[in-house]
C-alpha cells in the first residue's frame, strides 16, 4: 500500500509543477536575471499616450450640464 501512496504524491507534485511552470520560469528563468534588458526591449516599441485634458475636462463639464436635474419643488 505505501507505493501507491508515494505514486499518488509524485503525481500531486508534477500536475502542481505543471501549473506553476509560467511563474516558476519567470521567476527563476533566464529573463529573470536581466529584467532591465529584457523589459526595455520588450517595451522599446511602446509610447505614451497623449491625452488632451483640457478638451477633456471640457467634454466632461459639457456632458454634466447636459445630464437631467430634480429640483428640490419636483421631488415627491
Amino acid at each position: 500500500m505505501g507505493w501507491i501512496y508515494a505514486l499518488l504524491l509524485v503525481g500531486a507534485v508534477a500536475v502542481l509543477a505543471a501549473a506553476e511552470w509560467p511563474r516558476l520560469t519567470a521567476r527563476l528563468g533566464v529573463r529573470a536575471r536581466l529584467p532591465g534588458a529584457t523589459k526595455r526591449r520588450r517595451d522599446s516599441h511602446l509610447r505614451p499616450v497623449r491625452t488632451e485634458s483640457e478638451e477633456f475636462a471640457a467634454s466632461v463639464e459639457r456632458d454634466l450640464n447636459r445630464l437631467p436635474t430634480i429640483e428640490e419643488r419636483d421631488r415627491p
